[in-house]
């Protein structure tokens, strides 16, 4: 008889959603968090859920992927979502939280509740109870990576990303920069920007050229991630990179000019309190005076306070195709699960996502069950056939994105128009997904749900 129990290794993102979408399902878990046992060099508490990149899940807009993932995990009931709408902050059409709220709902929702344990300690090697799921993060411990470049076969698990830096509110020049979302989207004032003109603009990109990195061993920069590269990296493929990525200028309007500025450094809201502001896109690997010279080149940043200054940490992952089936279960290792960055996803939002489908696949295997698929026209449904079914000679983790969903039968020409059809087919299909769940659901509540045998 299949385990009721599902070990879950890492209390990040994934593993929180993990736990709790097998705690719905009636099946016990038993979530190992190697924190504060065994610090990280980025994470600054012992909560769950902690977020050390950014605040932001990216926009909440239909029209866009992630907004698409978003709406889609709302449907299944997402606990990683549901945290961040409970500890949101302004931030236009993104999704955005107050850190310290939401890694503390997070954890006081999976402490609280009776189907779910709580470990503090390092794990060293794949578990051998099954089923398991290993959602160790983006910052796997190294004796557990290397068991599982060990059990994978693979010889490079690892690229690098990038912190950006936050800044007390009270350093910033507000007569200098001006509270606007682009386009006015959201409350239409959600970012502060930072304006520049051409001459302000030049002084800071040549020197953020001339800063000194951070010592990486040079075989490790071929390892950064493309969707999340350093700033300077970015710039350093030529001048105007920055003012078509982070820094356009685009849907903004200084209001000392009434005209577009040359670039903009946007600061996004940090916290509830709106005491600390992060770079938007700042992410680097800068020396940590050099970011302190550079930055405050920056108009309206000449005195800034950093609360937490950029720096560079290793993400792990596995070639997906390679290792693991669409329901993100080991192909050689039946009911050993694969869960957040480590799997092969990118961005926060993905990795919560890949945490839920991982912990109903769990939970089906937990109890003999079939192992439910997401529908193939659903966001999430796109994720599954991406890691397992794209090319693995050179494989990359991928945010959401429509591209990565099958095109209509009947494609309109305009492209907000066709996205829009295709968020209301996969909700449509994602409805209908949550209905057979429900219906298979068990309606025992609390530790005997987890131990009693089903009919």
């Amino acid at each position: 008889m299949a385990s009721k129990t599902v070990t879950i290794v890492g209390g990040g993102l994934a593993g929180c959603e993990a736990a709790w979408q097998c705690a719905r399902e009636g099946v016990a878990v038993r979530l190992i968090e190697m924190r504060p046992v065994k610090a990280t060099a980025v994470h600054g508490s012992d909560r769950l859920a902690e977020l050390v990149c950014s605040n932001s899940f990216k926009s909440d807009n239909l029209a866009s992927g992630h907004g698409l993932l978003h709406a889609e995990m709302r449907a299944v009931g997402s606990l990683i979502i549901d945290a961040a709408e409970a500890s949101r902050v302004p931030a236009g059409s993104a999704l955005a939280v107050d850190r310290d709220a939401f890694a503390q709902r997070v954890s006081e929702t999976l402490e609280n509740h009776p189907l779910i344990d709580i470990e503090r300690r390092e794990v060293t090697e794949i578990p051998s109870e099954r089923p398991a799921i290993i959602a160790a993060g983006p910052l796997c411990s190294d004796r557990l990576a290397r068991d599982i470049s060990r059990f994978t076969g693979e010889d490079n698990l690892a690229f690098y990303d990038a912190i950006s830096p936050i800044i007390e509110a009270e350093s910033i020049d507000w007569k200098i920069v001006f509270k606007q979302s682009r386009y006015d989207r959201g409350e239409g004032s959600d970012y502060g920007n930072c304006p520049m003109d051409r001459a302000e603009y030049d002084r800071f990109y040549d020197a953020l050229i001339e800063s000194s990195k951070a010592d990486l061993h040079s075989f490790d920069r071929n390892l950064l991630f493309e969707a999340c590269l350093p700033i300077e990296e970015l710039a350093r493929r030529g001048r105007d990179t920055l003012r078509y990525g982070p820094m356009k200028p685009v849907g903004l309007r200084d209001p000392r000019s009434d005209a577009r500025p040359w670039a903009v450094v946007q600061l996004r809201q940090d916290n509830l309190a709106a005491t600390h502001w992060s770079m938007v896109g700042f992410q680097n690997q800068l020396r940590y005076e050099d970011q302190r010279t550079v930055f405050r080149l920056i108009p309206g940043l000449e005195k800034a306070r950093f609360v937490k200054l950029g720096m560079i940490h290793r993400n792990t992952y596995v070639n997906a195709p390679r290792v693991l089936r669409p329901d993100f279960e080991c192909r050689k290792a039946p009911g050993l699960f694969l869960a957040g960055q480590i799997s092969g996803v990118e961005g926060y939002t993905e990795s919560s996502a890949s945490g839920m489908m991982a912990g109903l696949a769990a939970a089906a295997r937990a109890r003999g069950r079939e192992i439910p698929l997401f529908p193939e026209d659903s966001a999430m449904g796109a994720l599954q056939r991406y890691i397992a079914h794209s090319s693995g000679d050179d494989y990359q983790p991928t945010n959401i994105a429509f591209g990565l969903l099958p095109a209509l039968e009947k494609r309109p020409r305009s492209k907000r128009e066709r996205k829009r059809l295709m968020a209301e087919r996969a909700l449509a299909s994602v409805n209908r997904f949550v209905a057979e769940i429900l219906k298979r659901r068990p309606t025992l509540s609390g530790k005997k749900a987890a131990t009693e045998d089903e009919g």
